[in-house]
């Protein structure tokens, strides 16, 4: 009897024990995961240098650039296979994107067709992580700023409508759309040039450059190439519908895009550019 209180009282202290560092265990990897609280907001003055190099891109781009820049750990793998596949265009590079399963995000597999703006991202791994993070905690913030941005360059005369894109105020707002909805040209710039007053003399023509047209046709509805945009009043990103990932459902929120996409069954295809010679 006396044998078997003994045992008994030996066991209840292992298991207290037990659970006693469990719980330890757990505080622990509470402590150390990270939360919103651990990113401080940043002011206007960084949400505008963060967002600069950015905030002229055309709005169904920028809407995608800020969805997939949540996701940027994805960026750096898809920017090397963009690279790879930068010689196909329009379908033949759905075809590519479907044929080797790429598992990442919607939001990134809408910027391949963009291998440019993808090697931009991939190249400041600590600012996409910074605008990332922004965009989980201080999505509004971060559009005011993206405007704020626009009116400077508005105000000093760089940003105009033009063969590439149309500028328009809507409601205070400033819009920047193609002038083809299915083709988009990516901007290139300066920001410290665009958003400072030009020089007496200076010509502002050419301070923003445009690369080569970029086709996005029907194929690419899947990855919210459908109706990408902004509501700017509300602080929203649509793609297809508002897209509603914040820092606290971030590990679980997969957005409802209006069309999927399938992957076909059957080994990943190895492409290989065909060039003439």
């Amino acid at each position: 009897m006396c044998i078997d209180t003994l045992s008994s009282a030996r066991f209840s202290r292992s298991i207290t024990i037990l659970l006693r560092g469990s719980v330890l265990l757990l505080a622990t990897c509470l402590i150390r995961m990270p939360t919103s609280a651990q990113f401080p907001a940043l002011s206007p003055p960084q949400l505008d240098q963060l967002v600069a190099r950015i905030a002229l891109y055309p709005d169904p781009l920028l809407a995608q650039v800020l969805a997939a820049s949540t996701y940027w750990t994805q960026i750096p793998e898809a920017a090397t296979w963009a690279g790879q596949h930068s010689y196909m265009t329009g379908d033949q590079l759905a075809r590519a994107m479907q044929q080797d399963h790429l598992q990442w995000d919607p939001s990134v597999l809408a910027l391949l067709p963009f291998p440019t703006v993808l090697e931009m991202m991939a190249s400041d791994p600590v600012w996409l992580e910074q605008l990332g993070n922004a965009v989980l905690t201080q999505r509004g913030d971060v559009m005011d700023a993206v405007q704020r941005m626009r009116r400077r360059a508005a105000d000093f005369g760089y940003l105009q409508s033009n063969a590439y894109m149309n500028v328009a105020s809507n409601g205070g707002y400033i819009e920047i759309l193609p002038t083809n909805p299915g083709v988009i040209y990516v901007p290139t710039y300066d920001p410290v040039v665009v958003f400072s007053r030009p020089a007496h003399g200076i010509e502002i023509g050419g301070a923003i450059r445009f690369g080569p047209a970029i086709t996005i046709g029907a194929v690419f509805a899947p990855f919210g190439w459908a109706r990408p945009a902004f509501l700017w009043p509300s602080h929203t990103i649509v793609i297809d519908r508002p897209w509603e990932r914040v820092w606290a459902n971030r590990e679980v929120y997969a957005h409802p895009y209006g069309r999927r996409w399938v992957r076909p069954a059957g080994p990943r295809v190895e492409h290989r550019e065909l060039r003439r010679r």
